[in-house]
This record gives C-alpha cells, sequence and structure tokens, in this order.
C-alpha cells in the first residue's frame, strides 16, 4: 500500500520569496501559502472587516495563512499542508522579522474552521493596534468604571489575573492596571472585530479558566471600541440580545 509524502517545509523568508501578496481594501497586506481550507473570498473578506482607521496602526505588517506554522528546534518552518506528525508541534501563529516588515504567519489547519482562523486574526491584529496605537483614554475611563462598580468576570484570562493584582493595593499595583487596560483593550478590539465579519454568539467565547465578562458589561466596551474605528463600508456592528432557553 503506498503512503503518502511527507509535507514539505520551507523557512518563513522562503515562503515570503515564493508567495504572492495581496492587499486588501482598507490597505492591510495578506497572502495564502499551501492546502489552506478556508476559501480565498472569505479570508479576503475578512482581512477587510479591519476598519482603516485600526489598519493604519498595521504598516509594515503582512499576514500569511499557512496550513501549519512548526516549531523545529529553535527555527521556524511552514508547512505546505496538514500533516499529522508536524501539527504535534505547530503553533497557533508566529510573528517574525524579516527584512524590515513584520510576517504573521497563522495555522489555519490547526483550527480547521472559519470562526477560529479569523479569531486568531482579530486577536493578533487587535494586540498590534494596542502596541502602535496604545490605550484609548475613553475606553480605560469606561473599563475602570466596570471595576469599580465590581462587573462580573472578564474577556481573558490575561485580563482576568492583571485586573486581580491591579485592584490588589501591592507595590505593582499601576503597573498591573496598564497591563489590565491594554488587555481588555485588545480583547474588545478583537471581538468587535470578529463580530463585523461573522455572527458571534458571546457564550462560545467561554473559557473554563475564568468567568466571562457579564454581557451588558462587554456591550459597553463594544460599543466604544465602534466609536473609535467605525465599521468600513459593506460591514455592519450590531448587538443583538436574546434570552436564554
Amino acid at each position: 500500500m503506498s503512503q503518502a509524502a511527507p509535507a514539505i517545509t520551507r523557512p518563513p523568508a522562503e515562503v515570503v520569496r515564493r508567495t504572492p501578496v495581496s492587499q486588501a481594501s482598507n490597505g492591510i497586506c495578506f497572502a495564502i501559502a499551501g492546502e489552506v481550507t478556508v476559501s480565498a473570498s472569505d479570508l479576503e473578506r475578512m482581512v477587510a472587516a479591519v476598519p482603516d482607521s485600526a489598519a493604519a496602526a498595521l504598516q509594515r505588517k503582512a499576514y500569511y495563512f499557512v496550513p501549519l506554522t512548526v516549531n523545529q528546534g529553535d527555527d521556524t518552518v511552514i508547512a505546505d499542508r496538514y500533516d499529522v506528525t508536524l501539527s504535534d508541534h505547530a503553533v497557533c501563529h508566529r510573528n517574525l522579522e524579516l527584512g524590515d516588515s513584520q510576517c504573521v504567519f497563522i495555522s489555519t489547519r490547526l483550527m480547521d474552521d472559519k470562526f477560529s482562523v479569523a479569531f486568531e486574526f482579530f486577536i493578533n491584529v487587535g494586540h498590534a493596534v494596542v502596541e502602535r496605537a496604545g490605550v484609548s483614554q475613553a475606553f480605560a475611563d469606561l473599563v475602570w468604571k466596570q471595576v469599580e462598580a465590581n462587573a462580573r468576570g472578564e474577556t481573558s484570562l490575561d485580563a482576568w489575573e492583571s485586573r486581580k493584582l491591579a485592584t490588589g493595593h501591592g507595590p505593582d499595583a499601576e503597573k498591573h492596571k496598564n497591563e489590565y487596560l491594554a488587555a481588555t483593550f485588545s480583547d474588545a478590539i478583537s471581538i468587535y472585530l470578529l463580530s463585523l465579519f461573522i455572527d458571534v454568539d458571546y457564550y462560545d467565547l467561554r473559557e473554563r479558566d475564568y468567568p466571562l465578562l457579564a454581557p451588558a458589561q462587554m456591550a459597553e466596551r463594544l460599543r466604544k471600541v465602534a466609536e473609535l474605528f467605525p465599521a468600513n463600508p459593506g460591514y455592519e456592528f450590531a448587538i443583538y440580545y436574546k434570552r436564554r432557553s
């Protein structure tokens, strides 16, 4: 019985050299390399969902949607298709400085569904926007007011842990407060962008390690982000409430 040939792996620099890059309507550069199951049209619409005002913070970055980004010792390689053996050493994404640009390789086949791939991309975008542009003071004021009102839950484990440290009155409380605000801002941007691209049931974002932020408080944060980064033409932001059965 013949066996399938192993996946071909290449250094990231070679993938960049061999793969043509497209530019979405918002200016974000992206490329597709290898056997990716999410359609090219879905990936293009996903990238274009990032509002122009947020995309401006992503200059000199390019996103590569690949099957697997794999750790091999101290090196990173890119597989041209899914491989069970390689998947054991794959990571969801890897940011690499190549030349004068940062290339972000996203492993689409570790997730293999449109929702998960999109969220991984938008999480990376959210962190990049905060890193480049900082935290909006209006958003920070809103979030801290929620903390002072003892809002239940949070939006990520990083936000949950840093919030506990920021409110613990320790010597580094101010440092942890800044970390908390950065985490909540990037989280809110990511969830907002995801909602522009695809319908999101908020409870699908639940994690085991921390309680999810109460819906009313999450809605306040998302509305503030929408004010800061208005949706591009062709995309719509809306929050709908439904009674849970």
